[in-house]
């Protein structure tokens, strides 16, 4: 899903080629994101996500409003129980000109489901049966009522594939004369550098993409990025630091958005030993979490301090909710009342200068009721392997969701029987796993608001985890371009991108 283990870094910085004629005109985007594969299904990291969302055509897409809309699919009906999904397919082509047809759409959609290598199938896993009904008619049949189906169909690996491409060439389709349906088709990938985009002249959208196609160039060092936005260099650059926003604002060529995200920073307790396997004590940790200071200090104040365990960009986040704020006094009555035996906690993390920064904060705060903690850095694969295994006490960390619904968000983050416990916490609670469920099969929006208000109130209040903030996207962005911003679900709206004239 969703983890820093999914958006690591680049390990080494990249050697540039800036101003290749060749591709000059095209819209130049630094990150430090690596393209790993161009197959869709492979991978869920970060820089692969923003990769995809431009090689392949979804059913639904996010429109230029946030809501979803027709794709590859033109219209739909969904029968009276919920459980039937029929969708009609527009008239399209993949990037070699043969039809995009309903055996495609069921052969992408399974193969996301039902392939041992599948990165990430949980978006899939509600559904029962993909049926070609005619060339131009999908018939998905669900296992039972689940509201967010139609949003799962607009995430990153549900694109639309070529079944007899695939078939025929197996791993080379994805490596090799890439076939597509989306805007773009691949002119070069340089794997560990650059992935260079052409039009896709068969996209379904008439008049899209609104340019001549991109360079999406892989960027590690965070000095090297600001340095060519700021030169020109580039026209867009991913994670500009928080120091660095205000130099980036102040450049008269340039404009920082701070476009809501999905992400939410949380500090992670681990409820399967002591001290935090006593919810006095959790509460405890977290009214001594001053969220304010830890955002302002971390992010110069561009990120808001969290109330809940839904990140705030999400469906049905309570923005209302008051629970376990910062109050020393009451965080010391509550440490008391765990019977806090004085034992040196231990907070993991890898080795990133925000993580370090959050790790201090963390410390300081917590020694003010008398919580004992030193700070332990590790490499990011010992890192994840420990997490996992549930072989630390705290650790400061960060998770996303890919659609704006929160049925997978609340799956991730505080579901005890849902698959990672609760985010490896070992937070367990079978009344909340029950709101899940009832959650994903009311198909009354107030209702399910109410749902997942709920699931709120008690996660948070039993603190499933310890919500720190919600940082915005902090991407820069050239005024020489116009349409190109990043959706809440980390994709680019690039094909809407033109140069001004």
């Amino acid at each position: 899903m969703r983890s820093w283990k999914h958006l690591l870094l680049a390990a080494a910085a990249v050697t540039l080629l800036a101003g290749n004629p060749a591709t000059a005109e095209k819209i130049r985007i630094g990150s430090p994101y690596q393209t790993t594969t161009l197959d869709p299904m492979r991978s869920a990291n970060a820089g692969s996500i923003e990769t995809f969302g431009q090689l392949y055509s979804r059913l639904l897409r996010i429109d230029e409003t946030g809501a979803l809309a027709p794709g590859l699919a033109e219209s739909w009906e969904i029968s009276e129980d919920g459980t039937v999904i029929t969708l009609k397919l527009r008239d399209a082509k993949f990037s070699n000109g043969e039809p995009i047809t309903a055996d495609d759409v069921v052969f992408s959609l399974l193969r996301v489901r039902d392939t041992p290598e599948s990165a990430y199938p949980a978006p899939m896993q509600s559904l029962d049966k993909a049926e070609a009904v005619d060339a131009k008619t999908v018939k998905l049949t669900l296992k039972h009522t689940f509201a967010p189906f139609l949003g799962n169909l607009e995430v990153f690996n549900a694109g639309i594939v070529s079944k007899k491409d695939v078939e025929a060439r197996g791993d080379k389709a994805f490596v090799e004369n890439v076939v597509t349906s989306g805007p773009y088709m691949v002119e070069k990938w340089v794997p560990n550098d650059r992935l260079i985009l052409a039009p896709n002249p068969n996209y379904w959208r008439e008049g899209f993409p609104k340019n001549d196609g991109a360079e999406l160039i892989e960027i590690a060092g965070s000095n090297t990025r600001v340095s060519m936005m700021l030169s020109g260099e580039l026209d867009a650059a991913r994670e500009i630091p928080w120091s660095q926003v205000a130099e980036v604002k102040a450049n008269e060529n340039l404009e920082m958005p701070l476009e809501p995200s999905t992400q939410i920073y949380v500090a992670l307790l681990n409820e399967a030993r002591p001290p935090f396997d006593n919810v006095k004590a959790r509460q405890a940790a977290a009214m001594a979490m001053d969220t304010a200071a830890m955002a302002q200090a971390v992010t110069f104040g561009n990120a808001a301090p969290a109330n809940s365990t839904l990140p705030n960009a999400l469906k049905f986040y309570d923005p209302t909710l008051k629970v376990n704020g910062f109050d020393l006094a009451a965080a010391q009555a509550a440490m008391a009342e765990a019977g806090y035996d004085g034992r040196e906690i231990t907070i993991l993390i890898t080795d990133e200068p925000e993580r370090e920064q959050q790790a201090v904060l963390m410390q300081a705060l917590w020694a003010q009721i008398g919580i004992k903690a030193k700070i332990e850095k590790t490499d990011a694969g010992t890192f994840w392997t420990r997490l996992t295994e549930g072989d630390y006490d705290a650790t400061p960390t960060w998770w996303y969701n890919e659609t704006t619904d929160p049925d997978l968000a609340v799956r991730w983050a505080v579901c005890g029987s849902c698959g990672n416990k609760a985010y490896y916490t070992g937070y367990n609670n079978p009344e909340v796993d029950k709101m899940v469920e009832a959650g994903a099969a009311e198909m009354d929006e107030a209702k399910r608001a109410q749902i997942y208000a709920d699931i709120q109130r008690i996660t948070t209040t039993e603190v499933a985890n310890i919500p720190l903030y919600y940082p915005p996207f902090a991407n820069a962005y050239s005024k020489g371009i116009t349409g190109l911003r990043m959706t809440p679900a980390l994709q680019w709206t690039l094909e809407s991108t033109e140069r001004v004239k």
